[in-house]
């Protein structure tokens, strides 16, 4: 049992349990050793659906304390992936193959397919995508790119995320960066661009299937209030993952205050 769960009902209503579809939420990873990500599983594991190892930072950690990272994480009931940069690396140099077996190997059972900084045409990346399926990974694709001088056209976005959705992809990340200013739906102080959320919103007919990176509180709250609490988010900080679970019920000013609506004032006490 949850602390104060007697105490009163969530203010927002409909929050989905694991395993989810929905309300689904990423935590970024930048180097958790092994205590920190014992403790971030104890303290918040039914709030994290899938812990993401950013960047390229798994290839400067010993191979048995990876093994061990990546076993704790699951058995806490976590997902755990590396980054798409790995796979963006090992596709230019021709070793994706390899790349897959030693993702294997490890232990990860989702990859994550991405061309933010390595272009790949519609039909590499397909072939990407196919061979992780075959190879029996969960498939997690990324659109948009970590330049911002290099902006993707709406129209070729929604190409990529319908292909990605049709070969299988769980789900498709919208990119964002870990700084969440000046990429993507975000302007450059990390405000967000409703004109672009909306645009990309509209390229599919359901936003579930999307995963919008939002590793700063407005940004959240922002996302949240639009979509609802089952909205999906990625590249959540690992100290913010109970904050953002507060945000999504209703526990945080910025949520509670439309959730409790005519109930925000008290005139009267009731005990």
């Amino acid at each position: 049992m949850r602390a104060f769960e007697k105490a009163f009902e969530m203010p927002v209503k409909g929050r989905s349990a694991k395993p989810r579809k929905v309300g689904y939420t990423m935590v970024i990873d930048k180097g958790l050793g092994l205590s920190a990500t014992k403790d971030l599983m104890t303290m918040a594991a039914a709030y994290i659906d899938a812990l993401k190892q950013t960047f390229g930072t798994s290839a400067f950690v010993e191979e048995q304390t990876l093994r061990k990272k990546i076993k704790l994480v699951k058995d806490a009931g976590v997902e755990i992936y590396p980054g798409g940069t790995f796979l963006e690396v090992a596709v230019a140099q021709g070793s994706y193959a390899t790349y897959l077996q030693e993702t294997k190997k490890l232990g990860f059972t989702t990859v994550e397919v991405s061309d933010g900084t390595v272009e790949m045409s519609p039909a590499v990346r397909e072939e990407v995508i196919k061979r992780a399926a075959d190879a029996g990974f969960k498939v997690i694709t990324e659109v948009g790119k970590k330049d911002p001088k290099m902006k993707v056209g709406h129209e070729s976005m929604g190409e990529t995320v319908h292909r990605d959705l049709a070969l299988g992809a769980f789900k498709v990340i919208v990119e964002a960066r870990e700084s969440g200013k000046g990429v993507g739906i975000y302007d450059a102080s990390g405000g967000v661009d409703e004109t672009e959320l909306n645009a990309i919103a509209a390229l599919v007919s359901d936003p579930s299937v999307l995963i919008w990176e939002a590793p700063l509180k407005n940004q959240q709250a922002h996302l949240i209030k639009k979509f609802g609490v089952n909205v999906n988010l990625g590249n959540v900080p690992p100290e913010d993952i109970l904050a953002l679970e507060a945000l999504r019920c209703g526990l945080r000013a910025d949520t509670l205050k439309p959730a409790l609506g005519d109930k925000v004032k008290v005139t009267k006490f009731l005990g």
